[in-house]
């Protein structure tokens, strides 16, 4: 199966996660930290270390260094979703997701400087058409620009974070160690969550929010948390068939789809999400569309 497949997954199901996160900041997590939320994703990839040693009995075949890069690989991972999280509990899903856009520009540098990875005058082409329209897909009609110092901040530093994760993995998983390099950044993952709940005032938030909503809270953040695993492992494996840089600029069409996803709520459920269905605005957007399609081309022709 085509590398493109599984990079393009990963923004699919992210795009579907984004709104999930957003929801369940707006619902559950306002006024408390967004460390409580993260508790969650760490024991989704706890539970996931049984399944996959039980699969892949070589999953503990890496050498002790390797084991311990690749877990604060893991670790990183969750760092910057803790970013991310902050920047979404003060912003719409539709402003926070197009600064994702800085990770396939990082990704570029470290790929060329530290991978030894080259692409072709077509592929760069077309990278730099789909990071141009996921740009494009984010900008607001008629309401200028304004500078968001805090949300800068937090999603240029989740940025850097995401591609330091990325390239400990792609380095250690493309030599044939795909399910250990996963297992071992999954436990880096649980680490970063018990050290969160190591903190007593995230402790006594995680068991408040357990205890007031823990059926609704466990279905809908363990559904999220599972399809945000899902596209995780899709962009994880394409790191194994392709370059790092072309897997970002692919990954950063999650804006896209978190726009039209965000239509689609609007359209039928008002409650849950809202996106500006103006003329000028899908215009807007039709063009973006356009400029990714056309660089997806490019980019696997």
């Amino acid at each position: 199966m085509s590398w493109l497949v599984f990079a393009l997954s990963g923004p699919i199901l992210w795009a579907i996660s984004t709104h999930l996160d957003k929801y369940l900041v707006e619902r559950y997590f306002k006024d408390t930290g967004v460390g409580v939320l993260l508790v969650f994703t760490a024991l989704i990839g706890l539970a996931s270390l049984p399944v996959i040693a039980l699969l892949q009995p070589d999953v503990i075949d890496l050498p002790p260094g390797a084991i311990a890069v690749v877990a604060a690989s893991g670790v990183l991972y969750l760092g910057a979703m803790y970013f991310y999280l902050q920047a979404l509990q003060r912003e719409e899903a539709s402003v926070v997701a197009p600064w994702f856009q800085a990770a396939p520009l990082m990704g570029y540098l470290v790929g060329y400087f530290i991978l030894g990875e080259t692409l072709s005058h077509r592929q760069m082409l077309g990278g730099a058409m789909i990071v141009a329209g996921a740009v494009l897909v984010s900008m607001q009609p008629g309401k200028g620009l304004q500078f968001r110092a805090r949300l800068v901040t937090r999603m240029l530093l989740c940025a850097l974070a995401l591609t330091a994760s990325s390239t400990v993995f792609k380095v250690f998983a493309v030599e044939d160690a795909f399910w250990p390099t996963t297992f071992w950044s999954f436990v880096g993952q649980a680490a970063f969550g018990f050290a969160l709940l190591l903190m007593p005032g995230n402790r006594r938030e995680f068991v408040a929010i357990m205890r007031r909503n823990t059926g609704a809270l466990l279905a809908i953040n363990g559904s999220n948390e599972i399809i945000n695993l899902g596209g995780g492992l899709a962009a994880r494996y394409a790191l194994v068939l392709a370059p790092l840089s072309l897997v970002q600029a692919i990954t950063s069409t999650t804006t896209l789809f978190v726009f039209l996803f965000g239509i689609a709520l609007s359209l039928c459920c008002p409650g849950i999400g809202r996106e500006d269905l103006s003329r000028r605005n899908l215009v807007l957007k039709g063009i973006s569309t356009a400029l990714i399609v056309a660089g997806l081309i490019a980019m696997n022709a």
